[in-house]
């Protein structure tokens, strides 16, 4: 069997984490996938998948030559790039999926985009949900937090904190809050995709970590609902700065705690490592990249 087409074959079983799945993307029979894997195997004398009946994961071997044909795979591709015009220029279909949060920030780059580029398109989708790129086709995800995959390329746009805040009627009925551990006996209302779940993680005037156990009547994937929430006196809750900044300036919501700041996070632009960056995924991340140092300030207004 061709040895890059079995190296192609494999690194894409372990991207899409099976036979079937690999296969679907490959157009190509599930035997073929699985042939292709056992000649690389009996090539190497070595075991490089464990199979299970719905899983496949890699052995420790396997890991390390994955980690080689993903760079190898990655130059031949940059090989072919380098040789063709027309990566040139960013044209076809650039697939986006965006955080919710996250489409005001990125519509300007998208517009610009479109405007500059006259032979692409750009198929934007938004959500919460974490999404697969390979299994889904999509070219690049921007997120309000690294993804679990550490499979996957992530590059940090800018950074953010979330505010510690609630409505003057939510103080007026529970008191004020006058220790971080006294919100582990409020309602707290928490984001789902919050990063470190129940824990409310922050560091005091010293720079040193600090953390508060929380609990609350409600969990959303919604960072408006969360506003809502807070605006209208139902509970405490941890935002992110540029979603309340003008609801805290007009005097709707009270800062809590200002002594504690929430943990920096990051947004980012989240992409497979095991292509060479086309054209069209290049220029957009260039873009976002510039346009984020712009708006720095207004992301994190209270860095």
């Amino acid at each position: 069997m061709d040895r890059l087409t079995s190296l192609e074959v494999f690194s894409r079983v372990v991207e899409t984490g099976g036979f079937s799945a690999a296969a679907r993307k490959l157009n190509m029979s599930t035997t073929m996938v699985s042939n292709h894997v056992q000649a690389l195997e009996d090539r190497l004398g070595v075991r490089l998948l464990h199979r299970t009946t719905r899983k496949v994961n890699l052995t420790e071997i396997g890991k390390a030559y994955y980690d080689r044909c993903v760079q190898i795979l990655a130059d031949l591709e940059q090989a072919d790039d380098i040789a063709s015009e027309l990566q040139s220029v960013p044209r076809g279909t650039l697939r986006i999926h965006v955080a919710t949060h996250m489409v005001p920030f990125v519509t300007p780059v998208v517009a610009k985009l479109l405007s500059t580029y006259n032979e692409l398109k750009i198929d934007l989708r938004m959500g919460e949900a974490e999404i697969d790129l390979i299994e889904e086709g999509y070219d690049v995800a921007l997120r309000m937090t690294s993804p679990p995959d550490s499979s996957l390329i992530v590059r940090s746009l800018a950074t953010w904190r979330h505010v510690l805040c609630c409505s003057h009627d939510y103080l007026e009925r529970h008191g004020r809050v006058q220790k971080l551990d006294e919100l582990a006996t409020h309602n707290c209302a928490r984001h789902l995709n919050y990063p470190f779940g129940d824990d409310w993680r922050f560091l005091d005037r010293k720079g040193s970590p600090a953390s508060v156990r929380i609990s609350g009547s409600f969990i959303t994937n919604s960072g408006e609902a969360l506003r809502k929430v807070a605006l209208e006196g139902a509970a405490v809750c941890l935002m992110a700065g540029f979603l309340v900044r003008d609801d805290l300036e007009a005097g709707h919501l009270v800062r809590l705690l200002p002594e504690y700041r929430p943990v920096e996070l990051s947004m980012n632009a989240v992409y497979p490592h095991r292509h060479h960056l086309s054209a069209k995924v290049r220029t957009f991340i260039d873009m976002l990249v510039q346009h984020s140092a712009e708006q720095q300030k207004l992301i994190n207004p209270y860095s």
